[in-house]
């Protein structure tokens, strides 16, 4: 069997930049285990599925360890595979998802928008051994969605970041999410999922449906500049317009485009 392959930078105009995902088009669903056995071939952090379902699109997600119920720099990587490379003529693209329908539009000039639902932080007690395993001493608070928001104000420490990823993957968490203000942006942040078989991920649209919300209540503005990353990072537009969505917007570069042989 052959399978096309796009790896797209999502979040980036340019390739080496953002956040890479594979995206893959399927005429027909595969055995999870197959679907499940690529994404750790591909060893990348987010592999994307499709399958065409009358005028919209089954899609799913693959770390290299489990499938997710969210995922947005791959759900950016598809949509731009769509538009860019497939010839996609569809002014929103509509995907049924585990949770529930996504859509993303494309603008004049290029820039997508993905229409995802928010996920409201909850205030928690800052968990122990949290602090320690991401080599910080203190924080301004931590919240709890799927992932941990910790807030710390010195947004020079994110940078600099180099948590345990051993102790990280005890916290019962999709991921840990480290979030300051400033730096040329409105916020800025590292995101560690070693729990889903992610030590780091460079760019993560879904965790932008808690961090958005938070920051634009903190600092009273629903457009909001974000910039996530170590090493290696990418930029998000996120507009919170208060309808229970949030609106996180980028760009797309292709790196790779080949066949699979299975």
């Amino acid at each position: 069997m052959q399978l096309e392959i796009f790896q797209v930078d999502a979040f980036s105009s340019v390739p080496f930049g953002g956040n890479p995902a594979a995206v893959i088009p399927l005429q027909q669903w595969l055995p999870d285990d197959v679907l499940q056995r690529i994404a750790e071939e591909n060893n990348l952090s987010e592999t994307a599925y499709f399958v065409r379902n009358g005028e919209a699109f089954d899609l799913r997600w693959f770390t290299p360890a489990v499938e997710v119920d969210l995922c947005g720099h791959a759900t950016l990587a598809a949509a731009w595979v769509l538009f860019e490379q497939l010839g996609e003529q569809a002014e929103v693209l509509r995907f049924n998802t585990r949770s529930g329908e996504l859509r993303v539009s494309r603008n004049a000039d290029g820039l997508l928008a993905m229409d995802f639902p928010v996920k409201q932080p909850v205030a928690v007690e800052i968990a122990p051994g949290l602090l320690e395993a991401l080599g910080l001493s203190e924080a301004r608070a931590l919240y709890r969605t799927d992932d941990y928001v910790l807030v710390i104000d010195d947004a020079s420490l994110i940078e600099g970041l180099k948590p345990d990823f051993v102790a990280l993957s005890s916290f019962d968490v999709r991921g840990i999410a480290v979030t300051a203000a400033g730096r040329g942006f409105d916020f800025v942040t590292r995101w560690f999922g070693p729990r889903v078989g992610v030590n780091e991920d460079p760019v993560t649209g879904s965790a932008h449906t808690s961090l958005a919300p938070y920051w634009a209540e903190r600092l009273g503005k629903n457009s909001l500049r974000c910039e996530q990353g170590g090493a290696r990072k990418g930029q998000l537009q996120c507009d919170v317009p208060g309808n229970g969505r949030v609106i996180i917007s980028g760009r797309g570069a292709l790196y790779l485009r080949g066949v699979i042989f299975i």
